[in-house]
């Protein structure tokens, strides 16, 4: 008996994502089927449904990178989980077999591709490294979000940064990573918190996190920040990125760059501030370590010290998934959950 899923699939960019019925391939060694739960909307899916990656070579193909579920079945070789296990998806590689993705079958036979890891799908097989294993206690949804959002916002402020307490930070773009790097600034002691965005909703819940101070970025106050220790940039504008840079104080003052911009897009910065001794940096994924940090904040959540549960935003049925993206690219605030079961 062939095992099916419905999923969200991207055949051409800027252009709806259809729930199609895929057949579930036999796993490979060091695969995973895990029955999803929940999965959460971020920025790099908003641009590859609108084709600002660049040119798209896996079309059709599944989306999505962070989430959260329960193994179904796991392939030969796998020891990280067993079936029954509940898992954070995340597309941030960590401990155990590394299988680059998978293929489905649509009913009419054609082939939809799936990378290492996919979270649009009711049942979705994903690589070994792309799981992490969570408490029972763990809620679903707070755990989606432990798969990208928090371990990038998180790591950049605990991991690359290393924020002191008594220290400032600006955080340019309050979406899922802007806010998570808000909710661990605070926690991790910042004296000056900033949080510039175009979104009033954003920055109201920025200020629920921890923000101590907000800053419209249509207007000239954003322009002109000066001195923070650290500026994070979350939004993916190159106009952000220039002012986040601007933003940081001359002789150590360190601008984080982790927002996703369209495909080809630049930005601009005077050299001489280099030579002034302010520093600018890319992050990938915050230089998380995915079987090191889920758990750390699991039990700071539990301990009630994360609020993990003030992140989420609007909640949307795998079918309505489409709507899901018309309201993200409005601007709903906090993280946007997809639930599949």
């Amino acid at each position: 008996m062939k095992l099916v899923t419905k999923a969200a699939v991207l055949y051409q960019p800027k252009k709806p994502l259809r729930i199609e019925e895929l057949t579930i391939p036999a796993l490979r060694p060091g695969q995973v089927l895990v029955r999803i739960a929940v999965a959460g909307f971020c920025r790099s899916q908003l641009n590859e449904i609108m084709g600002l990656k660049g040119p798209d070579r896996h079309l059709p193909h599944t989306l999505g990178h962070e989430g959260a579920g329960e193994v179904m079945a796991v392939g030969s070789k796998v020891r990280k989980v067993k079936k029954g296990d509940r898992v954070v998806l995340t597309w941030i590689r960590s401990k155990g077999h590394d299988v680059p993705g998978t293929f489905y079958k649509t009913k009419e036979g054609k082939t939809v591709h799936s990378g290492a890891v996919s979270t649009f799908l009711e049942s979705a097989v994903v690589s070994e490294n792309r799981v992490v294993p969570i408490p029972d206690r763990m809620p679903f949804p707070e755990a989606a979000l432990l798969g990208c959002a928090v371990l990038t916002g998180a790591g950049m402020v605990f991991r690359t940064l290393k924020v002191k307490p008594g220290q400032s930070v600006a955080v340019f773009g309050a979406g899922g990573v802007g806010l998570s790097a808000i909710l661990a600034a605070s926690l991790a002691g910042a004296r000056s918190i900033v949080a510039v965005d175009v979104s009033r909703e954003n920055l109201l819940l920025a200020k629920k996190l921890g923000a101590s101070r907000l800053v419209r970025a249509q207007n000239r106050e954003a322009a002109v920040l000066r001195d923070f220790d650290y500026a994070i940039e979350a939004s993916g504008d190159p106009r952000a990125m220039e002012r986040a840079f601007s933003s940081v104080q001359n002789g150590g003052g360190v601008c984080l760059l982790a927002g996703n911009p369209a495909f080809g897009r630049k930005v601009s910065i005077d050299p001489l501030c280099l030579i002034r001794g302010k520093r600018i940096l890319g992050s990938w994924g915050g230089d998380a370590r995915p079987d090191e940090d889920i758990p750390r904040y699991v039990k700071l959540y539990s301990k009630k010290k994360l609020n993990l549960s003030a992140l989420i935003g609007a909640e949307y049925a795998l079918d309505q998934i489409n709507r899901a993206v018309s309201d993200f690219r409005k601007g709903m605030p906090g993280r946007v959950l997809i639930r599949m079961q």
